[in-house]
């Protein structure tokens, strides 16, 4: 049995070594047949032709064998058309996005990577200085808020996201209730019930579930308006002095493409 293992890998080998050689004179043949042109040029194409059918004939037999089990390949190409066709939406998306933008000039980004350690913290993007970015400029989706540039290179810029648990990352919030905004400050993230948190509500105000959150422009960080989510949850804290706002977001931020930085006009 083991001798039957050995002779079958070596026969694998042996075809591998005649395909690429096949392969190379199949080049070759090409190349010499496209600069000249002469009697036999057909008969030699189609003896070329012949011969890279027999090479590569159990290679198709393999992946054409009826007992062969198909759903895994089936079940991976399912999955990567899905994310082609999530990224495709994203971009019509931000081509959208731009569309509406009017006081800001919108820089198209693409996610260059993320550290696992930080997920939810930060991510890369494939624009910097060159581009025109600058550090805590706005950066959005369709979906609304995303984050704040926080270091820019020469061809790439880091964004701090708002689902980071940075202390020191604060965004300026405004609630739209029935009666009127109030305003609070967004910062920090619930990895339990995957709501960023707005913190500081005054207790006396009338925060409701269903509530919208948009950033307040105060601080001149961020424009006014941007979408960040709804109120999810409402809680007051130990000594009921504030109240503490869980709210959810249209981003997922497991799956982040494509994104818009905001740059003011000159």
């Amino acid at each position: 049995m083991y001798k039957n293992k050995k002779r079958k890998q070596l026969n694998i080998k042996i075809i591998v070594a005649i395909s690429i050689v096949m392969v190379l004179l199949g080049l070759s043949l090409s190349v010499y047949l496209s600069r000249s042109n002469f009697l036999g040029e057909g008969l030699i194409k189609n003896v070329v032709m012949a011969i890279d059918k027999v090479v590569m004939y159990p290679f198709t037999a393999l992946n054409t064998e009826k007992d062969v089990d198909q759903t895994e390949s089936y079940l991976i190409q399912k999955n990567v058309n899905a994310s082609l066709e999530q990224e495709i939406q994203e971009l019509k998306d931000m081509l959208d996005l731009n569309s509406t933008l009017t006081e800001y000039t919108a820089v198209n980004a693409t996610i260059l990577s993320r550290n696992k350690n930080y997920w939810f913290n930060q991510i890369m993007i494939d624009k910097g200085s060159k581009d025109g970015i600058e550090k805590d400029m706005a950066v959005i989706t369709k979906n609304g808020l995303v984050g704040k540039i926080s270091r820019v290179y020469r061809n790439s810029s880091e964004i701090k996201l708002i689902t980071s648990d940075d202390v020191n990352f604060k965004v300026s919030v405004a609630i739209q209730t029935g009666n009127g905004d109030s305003y609070a400050i967004l910062n920090g993230y619930d990895a339990d019930t995957e709501c960023v948190t707005v913190t500081g509500v005054d207790k006396m105000s009338n925060v409701a579930k269903g509530d919208t959150i948009v950033t307040s422009g105060l601080g001149g960080m961020f424009p006014a308006g941007i979408y960040v989510g709804v109120v999810q949850d409402v809680q007051s804290d130990k000594y009921d002095l504030s109240k503490t706002l869980y709210i959810k977001t249209s981003q997922d931020f497991n799956n982040i493409h494509y994104v818009t930085v905001l740059k003011e006009k000159e």
